[in-house]
């Protein structure tokens, strides 16, 4: 790469007045995201539309820039830690929801759309847009199609794959391509829009997509309840499957997780719970009060701790309040939270508890765990003293014991955050070299150059 002082001239040349910057403040506000790393970009480009993003990237093939998209800098492993400096390339000022529509069932939207506001916006139409990682309220959407993110309701509902229809993608030489549409089945050719999907921003930069949208339903329930043991909670998982059930979202914490939250909320509930699960059901009133009431039959049989009752959108959401308090919680002890998000196979719930619990005697390093338990997918949090040498010593090695043992159980070492840096040293323990090969033929075919996003996990 030539020297910056040499190349950003020439791109400031052929970008609208604005939208590069160039000082020091603006540069480290795009210099990482929620994970430990960070490296400064030579520019930014703040891009406002299609043709910004499409001149950039030409620009960039042409003179071997590094590009390192990103959208709200809500990740949590380094996705868009430009490590390579060149251009960090910002999608947030593209955030026009262009359209909502209620025949078609679609919105279509650009990347830097906040996920929670089409949210509020297609529920406004008594439509529904499911996926809801955590960070809704913060994180874009291209960030979620970047990662394929996920969150609670992903267990009915599924995750953000598959809910893009279509997209507009600048690929790496500036060539803007329409994949997919809005059609809600389409089988012309490959889906190379979801190829993007999860892409992590190496293949190319999606500046539009559309998004598949379903009827909103109209009544939500759910059950809160606390079990005196985590063998009672996953007999409590597993039996609400078997009797048919299957809820919008079913949750889990532990005992280090909840004794946290009691000790951040002042909140007396968890009293007497090592184990505690939320079960949301939604659909139309009636069947999900009759569902309710058997859901509550079901549980009462296991003698929990107690069963919480929330009727109602409104009381549905002070419980997903309470739960959105446990990763704050885990901050609050002053301890570092290294947050893992694996997943298991659905049965292999209770021996990962059992694990992560050994792996807490023997390293003497708190491990939190809480998550998604209807799909394996669980939080598990190594809690670090950062002032402790002895501690941070023992980090690395507990989590290669971690994701070593996720692996032979045949479960993932990420299901919402991505790979980027801070899963890297696990790469190749959780692939295969055929499967590796095939990543970098695709990553070669799209970026020969290999100016997207480089550094991550591919090399």
């Amino acid at each position: 790469m030539k020297r910056p002082s040499a190349w950003i001239p020439k791109l400031r040349k052929i970008l609208p007045a604005g939208e590069l910057l160039e000082d020091e403040k603006g540069r480290a506000r795009h210099s990482g995201d929620k994970w430990f790393a960070s490296h400064m970009p030579d520019v930014v480009v703040d891009a406002r539309s299609t043709e910004s993003v499409s001149r950039t990237l030409a620009f960039a093939h042409k003179h071997g820039i590094p590009v390192t998209p990103r959208g709200a800098g809500h990740g949590y492993v380094g996705g868009c830690v430009p490590v390579r400096g060149g251009i960090s390339l910002s999608l947030v000022r593209m955030r026009k929801i262009i359209e909502v529509h209620d025949r078609d069932f679609v919105a279509v939207v650009q990347p830097g759309v906040i996920t929670a506001k089409l949210q509020q916006r297609v529920e406004r139409k008594g439509l529904y847009y499911p996926p809801d990682p955590a960070s809704r309220k913060d994180c874009s959407i291209g960030g979620n199609i970047a990662t394929n993110a996920g969150g609670p309701k992903c267990l009915k509902y599924g995750v953000t794959r598959d809910y893009v229809l279509g997209m507009e993608v600048v690929l790496t030489d500036g060539t803007v391509v329409r994949l997919g549409g809005r059609n809600h089945k389409n089988k012309t050719g490959f889906d190379l829009h979801r190829l993007f999907v999860g892409s992590e921003g190496m293949l190319g930069v999606v500046t539009e997509a559309t998004l598949k949208l379903l009827p909103l339903p109209t009544y939500s329930a759910s059950l809160s309840i606390g079990f005196a043991t985590m063998k009672e909670a996953a007999a409590a998982i597993r039996g609400i499957f078997a009797a048919g059930f299957l809820p919008c979202a079913l949750e889990v914490a532990d005992e280090f997780t909840l004794a946290a939250a009691r000790k951040r909320t002042g909140s007396r509930m968890f009293d007497g719970c090592k184990a505690h699960i939320i079960v949301e059901l939604d659909g139309l009133i009636h069947g999900v009060k009759a569902d309710l009431r058997e859901l509550r039959r079901l549980v009462q049989g296991l003698e929990p701790v107690f069963i919480k009752t929330a009727n109602g959108k409104e009381a549905c959401e002070k419980v997903w309040e309470l739960r959105r308090e446990f990763s704050y919680s885990l901050r609050d002890t002053g301890l570092t939270k290294l947050n893992e998000d694996i997943v298991v196979p659905r049965g292999r719930l209770e021996d990962l508890f059992l694990f992560t619990s050994r792996l807490q005697k023997d390293y003497g390093l708190p491990v939190a765990c809480f998550g998604h338990a209807g799909d394996g997918n669980i939080h598990v949090n190594v809690m670090v003293d950062m002032e402790d040498p002895e501690k941070v010593a023992k980090q690395d090695e507990v989590l290669d014991k971690l994701f070593g043992q996720i692996v032979e159980w045949g479960g993932a070492i990420t299901g919402e955050h991505g790979v980027g840096i801070a899963k890297s040293p696990w790469w190749n323990l959780a692939t295969t070299g055929a499967s590796r090969h095939l990543h970098k033929l695709v990553k070669q075919a799209l970026d020969p150059a290999d100016i997207l996003n480089p550094g991550k996990f591919l090399g």
